[in-house]
């Protein structure tokens, strides 16, 4: 990785718009970001011989594949059921990606587009995108930025900010694959996730509605248990909302704990978030080799998401993903790590 404050050239699109990368460190943490998709594309802690998530060495990985590895989702991330919902009596139809559903922002997904620096030293860098009314078929013109910062001794904060012009909808999610042991699959790894219910979905991967207790199903991570222990005889796989809260709080609060194969090292999720998606990254079977060297297969990476509930606007009572002119959306999510080498 390059030394830290640097930036340089990553890449060029098919349009012909540069994209840059800003290398970043401070205490045991170092984390290469790309303004493409403002997607953090390398981190790695200190005596860890591996890198802690799924990334490519070039730009070109990224535009060949869909699977959003450390982008920043919007400006709906997750899902909205067949890319319609409601908003102050008014039928809103967005574009359709994901058949029959709205994905992560539609075509002109944040992850999935250049952002431009803003300001950068050697611990931090902003990254600032304007999203024009109608992109996606979304009201209102947005303006976001996304803070990456280092804090020693060993964490990664991440922080959006948002506003609008008319009402229009807003929900950024962090989408990072996470693999603590650089195994080829994290089924091995452990979790705990305090959360008392998550939300089931249909064949089409949107909420039913129904929020649903943990208890005695292979959601339930109260306590720390592996998951492929967790998944059980069935083999389930995961890619549901853990719901932590019913609204947004203020300063962040402990989402989930991972730790890799041995449990040597510990990644806490802290987040101002009501929910948290956990992704196990069971539908990847990504062409082209990413960090080095390797192919990333199923369950090559976890994703922690923190994020509003799934589809919202579509269910009364879900917390709201309206953002009203005058209105600051804003979110901040830490991860924590901690590697402790005697841990078994």
């Amino acid at each position: 990785m390059e030394a830290a404050g640097t930036r340089r050239v990553f890449g060029t699109t098919p349009e012909g718009q540069t994209i840059e990368a800003v290398t970043i460190a401070a205490g045991e943490l170092s984390a290469d970001i790309i303004t493409y998709g403002a997607i953090l594309r390398d981190l790695r802690l200190l005596h860890m011989p591996h890198p802690l998530v799924l990334g490519f060495c070039d730009l070109d990985g990224y535009l060949a594949t869909n699977a959003f590895l450390g982008a920043t989702a919007g400006r709906v991330g997750n899902r909205i059921a067949g890319g319609r919902f409601m908003l102050d009596g008014r039928e809103i139809e967005l574009d359709v990606n994901d058949p029959p559903n709205h994905l992560h922002g539609g075509k002109a997904s944040f992850g999935r587009r250049p952002w431009r620096i803003m300001s950068h030293d050697e611990t931090s860098v902003i990254l600032g995108l304007v999203s024009r009314a109608g992109e996606s078929g979304y009201p209102g013109t947005v303006e976001v930025t996304c803070r990456f910062e280092l804090l020693p001794p060993a964490t990664l904060r991440i922080t959006y900010l948002g506003r609008t012009d008319e009402p229009t909808l807003l929900n950024l999610l962090h989408h990072s694959y996470f693999n603590l042991s650089g195994a080829d699959d994290i089924l091995n790894h452990s979790l705990m996730i305090p959360a008392q219910a998550y939300l089931p979905a249909n064949e089409n991967e949107i909420p039913t509605g129904e929020v649903r207790g943990v208890e005695g199903t292979p959601y339930d991570f109260r306590k720390r248990a592996k998951i492929a222990d967790r998944r059980g005889p069935e083999k389930t796989v995961y890619d549901a909302n853990f719901c932590l809260a019913e609204y947004r709080h203020e300063d962040p609060r402990h989402a989930a704990s991972v730790w890799n194969d041995n449990g040597e090292l510990e990644m806490q999720v802290w987040t101002t978030e009501p929910g948290v998606q956990l992704y196990d990254g069971y539908k990847l079977d990504l062409p082209v080799k990413g960090l080095e060297g390797r192919r990333y297969a199923a369950h090559a990476g976890l994703c922690l998401e923190p994020q509003l509930w799934p589809d919202a606007p579509n269910h009364e009572g879900f917390p709201s993903a309206v953002l009203r002119p005058g209105e600051t959306y804003r979110q901040v999510t830490e991860f924590h790590f901690r590697h402790d080498p005697v841990a078994e």
